[in-house]
């Protein structure tokens, strides 16, 4: 866990490089592509294949739902562990003064794959990790739910739950939702400049245009740039095989190969998109979003054929020392009125029903932003990741670093 800040400090730091139209964002400032970050280096290989004794002998069949109860007790030393700088701390203070306890919030979570490394383990072997709660992104998520390494939601504390937005209530992984309630989301999807363009893009396949030779980039991160060109090849990504995705990296190779893509990146995309020197790439949501404060005229565009959309979720480790607690936190947050404020400060896509209405009464210009409250249409079109197998995992990073050169 690092160590405790002054919390002057911290709040300048925030302020400085996250409020404000001209802010960074979160995701910007940490480059947290997920498996980007870690998984394609050797120590991301290694979490990826090495295994610890009795790890998920005990796999979930999550086709059941499975009815737990856990009763009022003492919150008193709720941890809660998430990425830094995705809340709105304000909120947090309310909710200890509305049910009068200290909630300890660990900003340590930089990386799914180096955060699961330090509590594997634990894990493993069934002994507490010391949180109540961890913030997870579906991939990281899958393989805690699929290996037993979650306590189930009792849904009776956790009444908010009906202010799921419809399209996030079930997931490939876990899919009554007995596990995982999902904390903030974003898309994947297409961020270019029309004045570079020359014309409006409206497909994943513009990424291919001849055009646009040497002035394409696309993410390392095969989750994110791999399932997204699946769906123009009009495969479901969200259900794909194995053997689907390497086909769409085939093509992203043969793409390099003939000199469309410029280079593979990180969150560092941002710059040169911003610079000009990059006219059309696979972006995030919520990077288009402060973009566009500073140049209005990028977009970001959810493709015709579908986008990938990521989420973080909110979960509890097993064993958990404040499962009540930890649920009563979880149905606090489902609150539309908390849900507006941490969108808001976060400026990512809000899995809350209602928060977009309170935001037209105090931040109409952020609850009218498609990027963060995507209207109907667009969210029957947002696929998430595929559940993928560990093994299949590895030969989808592997074949993707052999293109990137990771």
């Amino acid at each position: 866990m690092p160590e405790p800040r002054d919390a002057d400090v911290e709040r300048a730091l925030e302020r400085l490089l996250f409020e404000g139209p001209r802010g960074v964002n979160r995701r910007r400032f940490l480059g947290r592509g997920g498996a980007a970050a870690l998984g394609l280096t050797a120590l991301g290989s290694a979490l990826a294949g090495c295994s610890i004794e009795g790890e998920a002998q005990n796999r979930v069949n999550v086709s059941k739902p499975v009815e737990v109860n856990h009763p009022k007790a003492s919150m008193a030393g709720l941890v809660w562990s998430n990425w830094p700088l995705y809340i709105d701390k304000h909120s947090l203070k309310q909710f200890d003064k509305r049910y009068g306890v200290n909630v300890k919030y660990v900003e340590e979570i930089n990386d799914n794959f180096e955060f699961f490394g330090k509590v594997r383990q634990q894990l493993a072997q069934g002994q507490d990790i010391g949180r109540d709660i961890v913030t997870l992104t579906d991939y990281m998520a899958s393989r805690w739910v699929r290996d037993g390494y979650c306590t189930p939601l009792d849904k009776k504390n956790i009444p908010n739950a009906k202010n799921l937005v419809s399209n996030l209530r079930s997931i490939n992984y876990d899919p009554h939702r007995t596990y995982t309630m999902p904390w903030q989301s974003g898309g994947t999807g297409i961020g270019y400049n029309p004045k570079k363009t020359g014309r409006k893009l409206e497909s994943v396949n513009d990424l291919f245009d001849p055009a646009f030779k040497g002035r394409v980039t696309m993410l390392s991160e095969p989750y994110d740039t791999a399932c997204l060109v699946l769906l123009g090849m009009g495969i479901d990504a969200s259900t794909a095989k194995i053997d689907d995705i390497l086909k769409a990296i085939d093509k992203i190779s043969k793409a390099k190969d003939d000199g469309q893509i410029r280079r593979f990146t990180g969150n560092d995309y941002t710059t040169d998109l911003a610079k000009g020197n990059v006219w059309v790439c696979v972006a995030y949501s919520g990077d288009l979003v402060q973009l566009q404060a500073d140049n209005p005229d990028l977009e970001f565009i959810y493709p015709k054929e579908g986008a990938m959309l990521w989420t973080d979720n909110l979960m509890m480790p097993k064993p958990t020392a404040h499962p009540y607690g930890a649920e009563v936190l979880m149905n606090y947050y489902y609150e539309p009125e908390v849900a507006a404020k941490v969108a808001a400060y976060v400026n990512y896509i809000s899995p809350v029903d209602g928060a977009k209405e309170v935001l037209l009464k105090t931040d109409p210009d952020i609850a009218n932003n498609p990027l963060i409250f995507p209207p109907d249409d667009v969210r029957k079109r947002l696929y998430p990741y595929p559940a993928l197998n560990p093994t299949d995992e590895r030969a989808m990073q592997s074949a993707m670093a052999n293109v990137t050169g990771a």
